[in-house]
């Protein structure tokens, strides 16, 4: 029988919890999450602090990247996530794995200042509900992003400071900390899409929040891929329409509507040259209608589901599914208009009713058997 041997912290004083949680957000940034902790080492004090790692399945090695510091330090927590991507959704369950009452959340790629650290903490600890890096203030800067690069983030700046109810200079920043409690009161708010968790607790408060901000300059990656894609401006798009909406229509739905209007251009095309080439109307309707089932298929798993996304075989189980999901949103979509248009009501009334009840049907029954979550 081995004799397990416990040490006993001498104080109570040892067993309270952190004050300070800092949340990293990774995915595939192995080598940047042990030089990352070290330079959180050298700012943050020798105790009263942790650091939780909220890992996306990555496959680079990272996870065990992280298990090496949890071996050598007792306050390196990891969190690994399977089935679901996106930093604002990582960053707060991050945060609700805390006891600390005030946490950050800063990139895993060292782009963020880790000596501006302290003074957002520290500008919680003074009584500001949420304090961020700003790279617009006086003193903040881009540092030497691309041109390009720098007016997207401008402009994604201005329309998200036009619709947002409490107005800072950086709405945009992911580096930043927060109360807990304050976050935990949001959560039936918030929208958790994409990577602005700054932009999602703003514009989910309901009343105006104390605000302070750090200017800090923003930092080349060293290490690493970006992760910055068209999906990203997708999302800050989605997350706008969500929260001007109320939430009343989930904005995955905008999505998978658009995506459907695609289909709709796909098929017309395609029938007018099937046509062209003297096909029967049936053959050519018929064909036309697969291939753009087929093209909303493919797009709704690259953008609306990529949370989601099926891969390899699983793609062929999906493809068959959300032909069957379609077909009975097709009978639908006939059935409603039908009812509708011979009970005296007009034909364009009964054909837009009908095309509605058939797109719900189609989001709602692709969502929990196309892309069923994990």
């Amino acid at each position: 029988m081995h004799n397990l041997k416990i040490t006993v912290p001498s104080t109570e004083q040892e067993w309270a919890p952190p004050r300070y949680c800092v949340v990293v957000p990774t995915f595939e940034e192995r080598d940047n999450v042990q030089p990352l902790f070290a330079k959180l080492q050298a700012v943050m004090p020798d105790r009263g602090w942790e650091v939780i790692f909220v890992d996306d399945d990555s496959r680079d090695g990272t996870p065990e990247a992280i298990y090496q510091l949890m071996d050598q330090h007792f306050n390196v927590r990891l969190i690994r996530r399977f089935g679901r991507r996106g930093l604002s959704s990582a960053a707060v369950e991050g945060m609700m794995a805390t006891a600390a009452p005030i946490v950050a959340v800063m990139d895993a790629d060292m782009q963020h200042d880790e000596e501006v650290l302290p003074k957002l903490l520290q500008c919680v600890d003074d009584g500001a509900d949420v304090a961020l890096g700003t790279r617009y203030a006086q003193n903040g800067s881009l540092g030497s992003w691309a041109q390009s690069r720098a007016l997207i983030s401008r402009f994604a700046t201005v329309v998200a400071g036009r619709v947002n109810k409490n107005p800072v200079t950086d709405p945009m920043s992911g580096f930043l900390a927060v109360r807990r409690d304050l976050v935990v009161e949001l959560m039936p708010r918030l929208s958790l899409i994409g990577f602005k968790i700054l932009l999602d607790i703003l514009m989910s408060s309901p009343g105006k929040l104390k605000v302070s901000e750090v200017p800090y300059h923003f930092r080349c990656r060293t290490a690493g891929e970006s992760k910055l894609d068209v999906n990203v401006s997708i999302d800050f798009l989605l997350l706008l329409l969500e929260k001007k909406t109320g939430r009343f229509i989930p904005a995955r739905l905008f999505l998978f509507a658009a995506v459907g209007g695609s289909g709709l251009l796909v098929h017309l095309l395609l029938l007018r040259l099937m046509l062209s080439f003297g096909l029967s109307f049936v053959v050519a309707q018929s064909v036309a209608v697969a291939v753009a089932i087929a093209s909303n298929f493919s797009l709704n798993n690259v953008l609306t589901y990529r949370d989601r996304q099926l891969r390899g075989w699983r793609m062929i189980g999906g493809l068959l599914s959300f032909y069957a999901v379609c077909g009975i949103g097709a009978i639908a979509n006939v059935g409603v208009a039908s009812f509708l248009y011979f009970g005296n009501e007009r034909w364009w009334v009964a054909g837009i009713a009908g095309a509605v009840i058939g797109a719900v049907w189609n989001y709602v029954a692709s969502s929990f058997f196309t892309w069923r979550r994990k």
